[in-house]
């Protein structure tokens, strides 16, 4: 064959498909939104977004500093799989002093608390096996037990979150692996789930078999109220309750630390299932963290105060700008209020209206399992200021009386 010859195209084969559970599961409705809604000058909110300007910069800035100067050989180097020894002793002690007591033996640090649903989601189901959650849950869990290819349940609630005699029937007729929930300042409704329905699901636990993960990203955000304790700390639930924790919303989401109190042989499964994902969470980052801790409750306490007041003022607003009719609760802590617009209002279909006012919101449906409320919405009320607050309510009215119109 001359140089100037072309040799005949090689046969070409099919490359393999995707695994049956990544061509079911779509990404996030929330993160496609805000995508769209980047622009800088749409009030978003959408987001669950912690606000930047309260990053404590220079306290984190100066433990980093403190750990690369005094330990840089640890710092820079692998760490084990189960976490910092630093880090573990100061969760355990500070969980200890919140009515659970805690080892820190039996903590397993992840990379950010999603991790750690991951983690769960593979010691812990088969393709098949049965979830139940709550009604609405939170998306990014609907998305990890999707992943694994579990059946996804529903569970009954009302305002006050699950209803635990529904959950004790659901449990005898689906007999599920786990049941999901998020009991504090829930994602996306901000309900707390009260004293006596945490007791009600400890004793459904007990009684039944079924393992109960316990979610608690914002329980350190309470506004107003007596905290309430961790289903964990209720008799029953000792031996199959795992509590998942995180940094991202009391320290600095960037630096993507959780945690994880479970059961040892259920921890364990989780300490392979992570050496196989990311041998181990950055130790860097673990030991500035340990470093911070002792400052941490003095800037939480200032974050606080600031999101009360953001909290306020989306309250303050909100009857101008939802239309009549419409219902929503008062969160006693976290990020999120839960809004119910009258029918024939659609969340869904009104958004893009809405945005063309230059302003977000989610919509519920996403986060239902069953059949969802498509008049419902979420909205973060923490990462804009008050006067932020009430002009995006301002062009979220605009948006709403011109799609009625």
């Amino acid at each position: 064959m001359s140089l100037t010859e072309s040799a005949p195209d090689p046969v070409r084969a099919d490359v393999p498909s995707l695994a049956a559970r990544a061509a079911s599961v779509g990404g996030s409705p929330v993160r496609d939104i805000l995508a769209v809604t980047a622009r800088p000058e749409v009030i978003n909110f959408a987001g669950g977004l912690p606000a930047p300007e309260l990053f404590d910069r220079d306290g984190i800035a100066a433990a980093f500093r403190d750990v690369l100067a005094e330990t840089p050989a640890q710092a820079l180097q692998y760490s084990t799989t189960e976490g910092e020894p630093s880090l573990r002793t100061g969760l355990a002690a500070r969980m200890s002093a919140r009515g659970l007591p805690t080892d820190a033996d039996d903590l397993l640090v992840s990379t950010g608390s999603q991790q750690g649903l991951s983690l769960l989601a593979t010691a812990l189901l088969d393709p098949g096996d049965t979830v139940l959650v709550e009604d609405p849950c939170y998306l990014a869990a609907l998305q990890a037990f999707g992943l694994a290819g579990a059946r996804v349940v529903a569970v009954p609630g009302d305002a006050q979150g699950v209803d635990p005699q529904a959950l004790e029937e659901l449990v005898a007729r689906e007999r599920p692996k786990l049941f999901y929930t998020v009991p504090t300042f829930q994602n996306p409704t901000g309900r707390t789930l009260p004293a006596e329905r945490r007791a009600a699901v400890a004793e459904v636990a007990a009684r039944c078999g079924v393992w109960i993960v316990e979610d608690d990203p914002y329980g350190e955000l309470r506004y107003e109220g007596e905290r309430v304790p961790w289903i964990s700390s209720y008799p029953g639930a000792e031996d199959r309750t795992v509590l998942l924790g995180s940094f991202s919303k009391v320290m600095a989401p960037g630096l993507r630390l959780g945690w994880l109190r479970a059961p040892a042989a259920l921890r364990r499964a989780c300490v392979v299932a992570k050496q196989a994902a990311d041998l181990h969470t950055p130790t860097l980052n673990q030991l500035a963290a340990a470093r911070y801790l002792t400052g941490l409750d003095a800037h939480v306490a200032r974050v606080r105060d600031v999101y009360r007041e953001r909290r306020d003022a989306l309250l303050a607003g909100l009857a101008q700008a939802l239309p009549e009719g419409s219902t929503w609760n008062r969160p006693t802590g976290g990020m999120f209020l839960w809004a119910r617009l009258p029918e024939p209002y659609d969340t869904t279909a009104l958004l893009p209206e809405v945005v063309r006012h230059d302003v977000a919101y989610v919509p519920g449906a996403p986060f239902y399992a069953g059949e969802p409320d498509r008049s419902t919405m979420r909205l973060c009320f923490v990462t804009q200021t008050p006067e932020e607050i009430g002009e995006g309510l301002r062009r979220l009215g605009e948006g709403l009386r011109a799609y009625g119109r």
